[in-house]
């Protein structure tokens, strides 16, 4: 279990600079304003309101990821996988309604991603590997297989986004949020599978 607990760090950090890397590529593509020029120490407001950003977002990014990687390592301790389940609901349920975004749809749709990424970090957590990029490697052994398992999550995703967007009434604003996340993370995927494979 030491060794499990070793991947399991190198899976969340991994998983940590990636969300770092959505947010930024999210929160900093937005032009300053013009008060960031004229006024002295606007610079320094303007860093320290997208740092604020930047962490809140990873926040968000990484709850459903760490619940998912506690119960994969819940499951290769031999815990059962429909009680492991339902801690993972309760865990997304309880967090939902501390967002104020309790609905059934969204609950939903983010246990299908927790689901898959269960899975995923099973598989994560089993190559004897010294780093979060040779663990996928090992994992997938294939750049075809790592892209299939993407194409399933990003799908994951998308029912998450289709879920929060119809939760907050389908607003534009939230449509264009939604999907130059989207974008981003497509991007930083393509990048990871270069370095990878």
């Amino acid at each position: 279990m030491k060794d499990h607990a070793k991947k399991k760090a190198l899976v969340l950090d991994g998983e940590e600079s990636f969300a770092r890397a959505v947010a930024l590529g999210v929160i900093v593509k937005r032009p300053p304003s013009a008060w960031h020029f004229l006024l002295p120490g606007m610079f320094l407001f303007d860093f320290l309101r997208r740092s604020s950003e930047t962490k809140r977002y990873s926040e968000l990014f990484l709850f459903p990821r760490k619940l998912a990687l506690d119960g994969a390592f819940d499951l290769l301790k031999a815990e059962d996988r429909k009680q492991v389940s339902l801690r993972l609901e309760e865990g997304i349920r309880g967090w939902l309604i501390s967002l104020k975004l309790d609905s059934e749809r969204l609950l939903r749709a983010h246990m299908g991603q927790v689901t898959l990424l269960v899975d995923h970090y099973i598989k994560l957590l089993q190559p004897e590997e010294e780093s979060y990029h040779g663990l996928i490697q090992r994992a997938y052994s294939t750049r075809e297989h790592y892209e299939t398992f993407l194409t399933q999550l990003s799908a994951a995703e998308r029912e998450v986004d289709q879920a929060l967007a119809e939760f907050h009434g389908g607003s534009t604003d939230i449509w264009q949020r939604l999907r130059a996340e989207q974008v981003q993370v497509e991007e930083l995927r393509k990048k990871e599978i270069k370095l990878i494979f």
